[in-house]
């Protein structure tokens, strides 16, 4: 097979992630008119208020701003755990295969992997990895959930199974955290709200620059003495900052005036999985749930191979193995954008 492309690209689309997103005008000038102070004492008033905000939005007692989802979710690991303890978690998890070694290395902490096609899996999974109590085994500390599961092109939980899973936590005496990066996607589908998920587990980790569009930050949400200790790790990962407020106010423009509309970013995934789908050089495309889109390639054609050709189209895309691609739709990809890759997709090879 070979391309069909040449000359240069009518626009560029970039696909690669939700975190290529650039703050709209509207944020910038939001962000340009925040109230600053230091937040190392305490006293920026624009991150404040965010943190403020999202506590009450999940309806839990409070919360903490940091620069990334990848130390939100290591700082909850290392509050939850001791060296030595074995942490539940899905093998495609973010905190698995994205942070880095993060959980060995800032928690002491191993991973026990619940191997799922899309990286949900149920209580039943939760109970078969819970290890007795025996000085020869890690003692389990913590379950972690995914939600929307990156690595599972976007795969949304059903929440009744985050129920229970919850209840055997407390049960058990087990911490349970959520993942969220990309929760509001989740949101998105069921139609739940914040609070549900508030009321089911110990911590939350939202991502503010992923589907929201804001350019940087997460939150991590727990109860008060849980937050406490979490300052006190965030200091010592260097997480804190000093006039944070300028991004702050980014991520609550972006929790209240970017939530309603991440439903186009589905129905856009959608739209390009369907192109995908008749397209002769594509072998399979995973089922799409939210705003992430993983297929393989067709026999004969690398992953790597097929994204340089479809940067050669302005198509830019994220492989993720040898013939697996990922795309994902976001606030910056437009209805214009999505009818091109649609139109080009078919006529790569």
């Amino acid at each position: 097979m070979t391309n069909s492309f040449a000359g240069t690209p009518d626009m560029v689309v970039d696909l690669r992630s939700d975190t290529v997103t650039r703050p709209s005008a509207e944020m910038l000038k939001t962000m340009m008119n925040a109230p600053v102070g230091d937040m190392v004492f305490g006293d920026d008033p624009s991150v404040n208020l965010l943190e403020a905000y999202a506590a009450e939005l999940f309806a839990m007692e409070d919360s903490i701003y940091c620069p990334s989802g990848t130390m939100t979710n290591q700082i909850a690991i290392r509050v939850h755990t001791s060296p030595g303890d074995e942490v539940i978690c899905s093998k495609l998890a973010h905190i698995y295969l994205y942070e880095g070694g993060g959980m060995a290395c800032n928690s002491g902490a191993q991973a026990a992997l619940i191997d799922t096609p899309d990286g949900t899996f149920t209580v039943d999974d939760v109970a078969a990895a819970v290890n007795p109590v025996d000085v020869h085994k890690a003692r389990t500390r913590l379950v972690s959930v995914e939600n929307t599961v990156n690595r599972g092109a976007g795969a949304c939980w059903d929440f009744e199974e985050i129920q229970k899973i919850g209840l055997f936590c407390r049960e058990n005496h087990l911490a349970y955290h959520l993942d969220g990066a990309r929760l509001f996607n989740a949101l998105s589908v069921s139609g739940l709200k914040p609070s549900d998920y508030g009321n089911v587990f110990d911590t939350i980790s939202i991502c503010l620059s992923k589907g929201l569009g804001a350019p940087v930050g997460s939150v991590l949400l727990g109860s008060s003495e849980f937050i406490y200790e979490a300052k006190r790790v965030r200091k010592v990962l260097g997480g804190y900052m000093r006039q944070a407020g300028y991004i702050a106010a980014a991520g609550m423009f972006a929790l209240k005036n970017n939530t309603q509309r991440i439903s186009d970013d589905h129905r856009h995934a959608r739209m390009i999985a369907e192109s995908l789908a008749e397209c002769n050089w594509v072998s399979s495309v995973s089922p799409v749930c939210s705003n992430i889109i993983i297929f393989r390639t067709s026999e004969g054609i690398e992953a790597q191979h097929a994204t340089e050709i479809m940067k050669l189209s302005g198509i830019l895309v994220h492989p993720v193995g040898k013939d697996e691609i990922r795309m994902v739709t976001h606030l910056d990809v437009d209805e214009a954008m999505v009818k091109y890759t649609c139109e080009t997709l078919p006529g790569l090879f």
